[in-house]
């Protein structure tokens, strides 16, 4: 039980340092190599590796919409090795507000996120909204 409480803190820590805006802070949860998967047709779906791919990642979201992008957890499900966390997505961009239910899966290995994978309530919205 300890390893999944651990878990659990360190990604309910790292989406508070993102919402705070303490970008440091988020990539001490997240191993160097970390792999982060969107998927989708949107300017922001791809894969990304490693800590600068995933800051430039997060610097196109908050330029696409204008730094309104947030995330509000809604549970998170955890175990020894991976963080299921339901949360509401929402932003504003070009005079439009979007929200949206999404599921972010988290694979932990020795006290680090190694890889995120993002899956959307729906897919075609979301990639309009993005586009």
């Amino acid at each position: 039980m300890a390893g999944s409480t651990d878990n659990r803190k360190l990604i309910e820590g790292a989406y508070a340092a993102f919402t705070a805006g303490n970008i440091p802070a988020v990539l001490q949860a997240f191993a160097e190599g970390i792999t982060w998967h969107v998927p989708g047709r949107s300017p922001l779906s791809g894969d990304y590796r490693g800590h600068r791919e995933i800051v430039e990642f997060f610097g196109r979201v908050m330029d696409l919409s204008g730094g309104s992008f947030r995330i509000r957890i809604d549970d998170v499900l955890t175990d020894t090795s991976r963080v299921v966390v339901l949360c509401t997505v929402s932003a504003e961009r070009n005079g439009r507000a979007w929200s949206s239910p999404e599921a972010h899966v988290w694979d932990i290995a020795d006290g680090k996120a190694v890889a995120f994978r993002e899956f959307q309530g729906d897919q075609q919205a979301e990639d309009e909204f993005w586009s």
